[in-house]
């Protein structure tokens, strides 16, 4: 005989908006779920020997105390995503047990793992509890209080007042050539060995410092290159204030020399160049100093605005002068933050650590940063459980350009995301999953800028700067193109050549035109198939061209649709007034006769009396007896209305135009 359900029984509930392939499948993966061998016999066999205990034991023996157990809800709401850790506490479950029930089912779960709400279905179909979606109401606002700001409102409103603003660290990223002795150069800065402990003596992760020089702090970013920095651009974080390019003066400028500056340069950033390995018997620095005047980077010494600083940073040369000219540059930007206030910043790297769960390296850009605080981190929320500098100390609060590891996230943030700390969980949850459920809406990739769209983004207000990766096959075909897209550039609208260079179209070109909203134009030049994915993806237009004049006549068009329009009257026919009709329900109708041209429906009408213009307005109606028709010609009767027209006489002259764009 079957034996009846239980409250803890699998099957005793099921969600009327579930459907039913889903419970089907749930049902399938129960019943091929392996029974443990003897099941039966083993309950029997325990159930007997509890009898045989009880009746082993002493009838004057005192009863055991009563164990007072915590019902299990029947039924509780989640969040799209949630750790087993709080799952157990709504379910009033040991963490273990959950964790076998995943177990059970192949997922191999830790207590700080994050599921989702179907898996927490499943593992509260187990437990007998009704798991349903949690509905995020509106915050309560009290009488007279302000809505939550947004991130914009909120740097806005604490740069606003400047008796608030103090001087704060400047944010400096290194980048240059693979080997070129970016990481050295940091390891030389922080006295630490870094490189020892990296894989082949390449940067393999994002990593933030902050040094102190003297009186003065200065934050470093240390990345694997230019990618990491122009990926955070793309996400719209602007982290950085002051970009070192280092260069082996041994090598020279090399090709991802050539792509860092351009990522520099397309982020306004100021570029400080750091000659490295002049220690080295066939390094040449003039040589160095000739590339970079040829890329636009004019030494100082040249009469330029580029500091260039030789060094050594395996032999600590001229360290102290590369951080003397950052506070320089740092002096004459005149940095300054709001401390107070909640914490805005940026996301540099995220990972699941096994100790702390999700973790987050953010540098704080504005306000203050306390432990305890909740923060919404692009589609991630939690509350900061613990606050860790740079040398492994846990802190209590964290100010502006200071690098810190925040835990306590439910998820892992991207690279890049900005992050901002609101008032309680609550909000930072309900922010979070409004963010979710509108990437899911918007799941097409937003689009960069196109020849085909781009006059109609100019007109909605866009910067007039049209941004250009040229790529060309071979160094003379390059040259040409260069010159004349810079003699198409005027005082309305500049044409910035963010990157030029001889080959294919990379990922890199892709990368920087997602981040700067660039064109990329091909002269003969292929595209890999990684960077077609990426444009594809987000939306980077890429043309290709095999002859030059083409492709500058396609971007002489291209500017003449950015410059702001300019409008002339073309003047299309006129008209005399002889007779005035006052009709109800359409006010006064001129009869009037063609007297040469047309009068089209759909043209401006000037009026005028005496050889005085007395009114413009725009033609209603336009008539031929009582049919309406688009135009009438010269020499034809007609009976027309003209929006707002007063007092009209016989004798008035109706002059038609319209306007025709001539740029």
């Amino acid at each position: 005989m079957q034996k009846p359900m239980t409250p803890h029984h699998p099957k005793a509930y099921t969600d009327p908006q579930r459907p039913a392939g889903t419970r089907q499948a749930l049902a399938r993966r129960r019943s091929n779920r392996p029974r443990a061998r003897g099941g039966q016999r083993r309950r029997k066999k325990t159930s007997s020997s509890s009898a045989t205990t009880t009746t082993s034991t002493p009838q004057t023996a005192p009863p055991a105390p009563p164990v007072i157990k915590k019902a299990r809800p029947t039924k509780i709401e989640i969040p799209e995503i949630i750790a087993v850790r709080d799952l157990a506490q709504l379910t009033q479950t040991n963490p273990i047990e959950i964790i076998k029930i995943l177990m059970s089912y192949g997922t191999m779960a830790t207590i700080n793992e994050l599921i989702d709400i179907d898996t927490a279905t499943i593992v509260g179909e187990e437990l007998g509890i009704a798991v349903g979606r949690e509905t995020l109401a509106e915050p309560e606002v009290e009488a007279g209080a302000e809505s939550p700001k947004t991130l914009r409102e909120r740097l806005l409103e604490m740069e606003k007042d400047d008796s608030k603003l103090q001087s704060r660290p400047p944010v400096v990223t290194v980048l240059g050539h693979v080997d070129h002795g970016k990481t050295t150069l940091l390891d030389a800065i922080r006295d630490t060995n870094v490189v020892a402990g990296e894989s082949g003596g390449i940067t393999q992760h994002i990593a933030a410092y902050q040094v102190t020089v003297g009186d003065n702090k200065i934050t470093f970013l240390d990345t694997p290159g230019h990618a990491a920095f122009t990926a955070m651009r793309a996400r719209g974080a602007q982290a950085t204030d002051i970009a070192i390019l280092v260069i082996a003066a041994d090598d020279g400028v090399m090709p991802q020399t050539r792509e860092a500056i351009a990522h520099a340069q397309a982020a306004r950033v100021p570029i400080l160049v750091a000659l490295n390995k002049i220690d080295k018997d066939n390094a040449n620095p003039d040589h160095v100093k000739q590339q970079l005047a040829d890329m636009g980077l004019q030494p100082e010494e040249w009469g330029g605005e580029t500091t260039i600083v030789p060094l050594s940073a395996k032999k600590r040369i001229n360290i102290d002068e590369l951080l003397e000219n950052v506070l320089l540059v740092t002096d004459v930007m005149d940095l300054k933050a709001n401390p107070e206030g909640e914490a805005i910043g940026t996301v540099i790297e995220a990972k699941q650590d096994r100790h702390l769960g999700n973790v987050a390296t953010v540098l704080v850009q504005r306000g203050t940063l306390h432990q305890g605080d909740s923060v919404v981190i692009g589609q991630v929320w939690g509350r900061i459980r613990s606050l860790i500098n740079d040398l492994g100390e846990a802190i209590k609060e964290a100010t502006p350009a200071m690098p810190v590891i925040v835990s306590g996230l439910h998820g892992v943030p991207s690279a890049g995301d900005i992050f901002q700390v609101v008032e309680n969980d609550k909000i930072a949850r309900q922010i979070a999953q409004e963010r979710i459920d509108k990437s899911r809406e918007l799941a097409t990739p937003r689009r960069s800028l196109s020849l085909d769209d781009l006059y109609s983004q100019i007109q909605s207000g866009e910067v007039k700067d049209l941004n250009l990766i040229i790529k060309a096959d071979v160094q003379g075909s390059l040259e040409p193109i260069i010159n004349s897209l810079n003699d198409l550039s005027n005082d309305e609208v500049q044409i910035r050549i963010l990157h030029q260079d001889v080959g294919a179209i990379t990922e890199s070109d892709v990368m920087l035109a997602t981040a700067s909203r660039a064109l990329i134009l091909g002269f003969h030049a292929k595209v890999d198939t990684v960077a077609q994915r990426q444009a594809e993806a987000n939306g980077v237009d890429i043309q290709i061209y095999d002859v030059i004049y083409r492709l500058i006549d396609d971007m002489s068009k291209a500017m003449t649709g950015m410059l702001e329009p300019i409008y002339e009257e073309k003047r299309i026919g006129t008209a005399e007034v002889r007779a005035i009709f006052r009709i109800r329900g359409q006010g006064q109708v001129l009869g009037c006769l063609v007297q040469d041209g047309v009068i089209r429906r759909d043209a401006i009408a000037r009026v005028s009396r005496h050889g005085t213009e007395y009114y413009n307005g725009h033609i209603t109606s336009l008539k031929r007896y009582q049919e309406d028709v688009p135009e009438i010609r010269m020499g034809y009767e007609c009976g027309l209305s003209i929006s707002g027209l007063d007092k009209p006489q016989e004798g008035d002259i109706v002059e038609t135009y319209e306007k025709v764009r001539v740029r």
